[in-house]
């Protein structure tokens, strides 16, 4: 039972390091995500700037990997060229090395001050940014405190025989702590936590000292090698940063590796103090790299496209182009993106609605089957921007967050459904014209015509009204679905009486005319929805359209609401 104790103490305090780890990249990331942007944008001037901001930024957000993340969004958006999106991962592998060093000093005194101060910034206050910033203070905490934890769970491993003999196995086979240290890094996704426990492993005397450099090495190729992991299914453009990174990490770590022994006494040297010789080597390695690669980002970016060639552009109109998994972590940029997504949904289902009305003219059966593939690519896509909204609430929320996160939701619904009756009901009943060989009374189609022109009017106003929110173009939206209903009326009056004229074309193509009608009336009550949750914000909305019943005592109709 001792043994199970002790490991169990181990795992929590590095499960503890890596929730601290977390804590303080998300709460950077939610509070100062958009300025962050901003700031790696600024510096790209040249390689120098980019190098100073890479190495700045990521000495506040404490993970390369989170801006390797960051760069990989832009590179593959076309914002940042390859060359410079490596100078600014050059600076972000000495910025990370930041953190280490102040952690390495004995500072576990601040560990229940910063919770304190954490726990009670993000409690006494609703806004979010202070919020996020008490959540920064907390994980700072939480990382103190696990490392003193781990500092007392491993200090029983030095009597376990069992795992001595293991790390026994591998003093003189660097090779392999490599390549393990390499997959944990990957696996945990934090080179930081896994050179901070090698740390707290040497100074423990776990880990003899050249077995550190060597972990240390892993931990650095590991810490390049999550972020092209996790980019394996996007663009080519966005894989090259995290490759270019990995290919400099790589490299000094081959390099390096020989030369353990030589490098092992200047360290000592430097300092002798055995915790800080993991620190050391570990910004030492990354000041290496920037030095020797920052002249040479041109040359490694030329080797990136040639691994990485531009594949030919297959344009899929159900793939999704503003989703960047990259800014999940900030709610309120994720939902930007995804009502970019949206409007490019909406661009979709108008021009499935522009094409309907051109099938019941032209009577094409190849149009047909066009809108028919246009409705699987609306499904993909609104597919994609609902798991994307899922993702993205998995963050907190807050107020105005949660309410545009609704509007998105329901709008993007009721544009798949609009999709749906486009093509299982519009194109059914073109099917069912082409097949009987129907034809519209030259009456009947211009009053079909400017029926579906008034509702694709109504569609650019319902993505206006969800874009801008305005209360005016709100109310005009609202004020639509009544004129709608007027139209509906007016077409069935004037449908009606060529029946009764006994004009041919209008008795056998009947039934379709009023269908198309009543679709179209679907269509546009599907829209009008995205109107009332903005005026029923703004207070413009009435409790209900129906009159009051009379009063029973004295028999008159009391006041409409």
């Amino acid at each position: 039972m001792h043994g199970v104790e002790t490991v169990l103490n181990v795992v929590g305090s590095v499960a503890l390091l890596l929730w601290g780890v977390r804590m303080v990249r998300t709460g950077l990331t939610r509070a100062f995500g958009a300025a962050l942007r901003r700031a790696i944008a600024a510096c790209s001037r040249n390689r120098f700037t980019a190098f100073a901001g890479g190495l700045a930024i990521t000495g506040l957000l404490q993970s390369s990997t989170a801006t390797a993340l960051l760069l990989s969004s832009f590179a593959g958006r076309g914002l940042i060229p390859l060359s410079i999106a490596l100078a600014v991962m050059l600076g972000a592998d000495v910025g990370t090395t930041i953190a280490a060093q102040v952690l390495s000093f004995d500072l576990g005194w601040m560990s229940p001050l910063l919770i304190g101060v954490g726990v009670i910034g993000f409690l006494s206050t609703e806004h979010d940014k202070p919020r996020h910033v008490g959540r920064v203070a907390i994980g700072l905490g939480l990382m103190l405190l696990s490392l003193k934890l781990l500092a007392i769970a491993t200090q029983p491993l030095r009597e376990s025989p069992a795992f001595m003999a293991a790390l026994q196995g591998l003093q003189d086979e660097y090779v392999i702590a490599v390549v393990l240290a390499t997959l944990a890094t990957w696996f945990v996704h934090s080179s930081l936590s896994v050179v901070l426990l090698i740390m707290s492993f040497a100074g423990s005397g776990i880990v003899e000292p050249k077995l550190a450099l060597a972990l240390v090495i892993g931990a650095n190729i590991g810490g390049a090698l999550a972020p092209y992991m996790a980019q394996a299914g996007a663009d080519v453009a966005a894989r090259r940063v995290p490759l270019a990174n990995l290919i400099t990490r790589s490299l000094v770590g081959v390099a390096a590796l020989p030369f353990l022994g030589i490098l092992l006494p200047a360290l000592q040297w430097l300092d002798p103090a055995t915790a800080r010789l993991a620190v050391n080597f570990h910004t030492a390695f990354n000041i290496a790299a920037a030095l020797v690669f920052l002249p040479l980002t041109d040359a490694i970016a030329w080797v990136c496209r040639r691994l990485l060639p531009d594949k030919p552009i297959a344009d899929d109109p159900g793939k999704p182009r503003h989703l960047d998994p990259n800014v999940l972590d900030s709610p309120t940029e994720a939902l930007g993106c995804a009502l970019r997504e949206t409007l490019n949904l909406g661009d979709r289902v108008g021009d499935m609605l522009r094409q309907s009305i051109e099938v019941f003219e032209r009577n094409d059966p190849k149009a047909v089957k066009a809108i028919e593939a246009a409705d699987d690519a609306v499904d993909r896509l609104y597919e994609a921007i609902k798991l994307y909204l899922i993702q993205t609430s998995r963050t907190e929320l807050g107020e105005e967050d949660g309410r545009r996160y609704v509007e998105i939701l329901t709008f993007t619904t009721n544009l798949e459904h609009v999709g749906d009756i486009i093509d299982k009901n519009l194109m059914e009943l073109a099917a069912k014209k082409i097949r009987n060989r129907y034809t519209f009374s030259p009456e009947g189609m211009a009053e079909l015509r400017a029926f579906h022109a008034r509702v694709q009017e109504n569609l650019r106003l319902a993505l206006n009204v969800f874009t801008t929110r305005d209360i005016a173009l709100a109310r005009r939206l609202v004020a639509e679905k009544t004129a709608i209903r007027e139209a509906e009326a007016q077409a069935a009056d004037s449908h009606f009486a060529r029946l009764r004229e006994g004009r041919p074309e209008s008795i056998e193509t009947s039934s379709i005319h009023m269908d198309v009608i009543r679709d179209l009336k679907r269509i546009n009550g599907h829209l009008t929805t995205v109107a009332y949750p903005i005026l029923e914000v703004a207070g413009e909305l009435a409790e209900t359209r129906l009159k009051s019943a009379s009063d029973p005592v004295t028999g008159q109709a009391a006041a409409s609401t």
